[in-house]
């Protein structure tokens, strides 16, 4: 008997909900492309053999990481080219090329089935941090903005020509997170981070799937830069950070997120001063928030490692439903 995701990879299962459509968008997969080292434009080949915890065989920037796999949406291309580009496929560095899709349009951790591979989405866009030949002889590129990020969750074989099939994230899929620590010391490698990983621990007690653990300096720029990233192209439901919540004049943890934030969420951040004021008087120094960018909640907590674990039991029990709500798989009702 075939699994659910062999029959939705056959096209057995044709129907579900995505965007508030009930048909999921289906394309042609036009190109299959690798980089046979780093630096090197992609090129077209044949077929791709793609590897689960890695990506495409034989391409150089495969790898146990959350980017094993670019696409880039033909259409995309198409328009780009019209205005005299004239890029051929695999030149923004994308592995596999397909029409009929608008990846961006797209949730994080929507499933992609072609050939018998089935992809996840894991991110949407990317910084561009040096600027690529296209770039510089158009004065833009798409990759940053129109390409999605996968990783392959069934081996198999991709070609040219094969359909490929987008379905929606399911709704009680579990919660992903990322964890921030805020140390001067702890980036320099002069103190150990007890903090963040005490953190990540009790999310993945609670069935969390924490993407994402980074190790900061107490820089506002960074803190921004990482909080928009992960919310904005990795859409993790709920960030976490830790340190830089007191009165020192680097303490600037609260303005940063604060900076990044669509809406006030502050009865979290209450919460856990309140119920830590039974814990030490010290609880009314800290000055960190709670707040709501898009479909993420991110919470700053305290820099101790007893801190976090006190402040995180304090909350966690009750985070669930405040994030299905904001994921829109559960409604806002009041208590009865």
């Amino acid at each position: 008997m075939r699994s659910e995701d062999e029959k939705r990879a056959m096209g057995e299962i044709e129907r579900t909900e995505i965007s508030g459509t009930t048909e999921y968008p289906k394309g042609v997969v036009r190109a299959v492309c690798i980089s046979r080292a780093r630096g090197t434009e992609k090129e077209a080949v044949p077929e791709g053999h793609f590897l689960v915890d890695f990506g495409i065989e034989g391409d150089a920037h495969g790898g146990n990481w959350h980017r094993q796999v670019s696409l880039l949406s033909y259409d995309k291309v198409e328009e780009f080219n019209s205005r005299g580009a004239g890029v051929k496929d695999g030149a923004f560095g994308e592995n596999l090329v397909v029409e009929g899709i608008d990846f961006r349009s797209l949730p994080v951790g929507t499933r992609l089935y072609a050939g018998n591979v089935i992809l996840e989405m894991t991110q949407i866009g990317k910084e561009c941090h040096s600027h690529c030949a296209i770039y510089k002889r158009m004065g833009e590129c798409i990759m940053p903005r129109e390409g999605v990020f996968a990783k392959v969750i069934r081996e198999g074989v991709i070609r040219p020509g094969d359909i490929m099939r987008a379905e929606a994230p399911a709704p009680d899929r579990p919660f992903t997170a990322a964890v921030i620590t805020l140390s001067d010391k702890g980036a320099r490698g002069e103190r150990k981070d007890e903090s963040g990983p005490a953190a990540a621990e009790m999310l993945q007690e609670a069935g969390y799937e924490v993407v994402e653990t980074l190790l900061l300096p107490d820089e506002p720029g960074q803190l921004k830069t990482q909080l928009i990233r992960l919310a904005d192209s990795r859409q993790v439901d709920l960030i976490l950070t830790s340190g830089g919540t007191g009165f020192a004049m680097r303490d600037q943890t609260p303005e940063a997120t604060l900076a990044v934030a669509d809406r006030n969420a502050p009865g979290i951040a209450e919460a856990i001063r309140s119920q830590s004021m039974a814990v030490t008087s010290r609880a009314m120094l800290s000055r960190g928030v709670s707040v709501i960018r898009k479909k993420t909640l991110i919470i700053n907590l305290p820099g101790s490692p007893k801190a976090v674990r006190e402040s995180l039991g304090f909350i966690l029990e009750g985070l669930g439903h405040g994030l299905a709500i904001l994921r829109g798989s559960a409604s806002e009702c009041a208590r009865q």
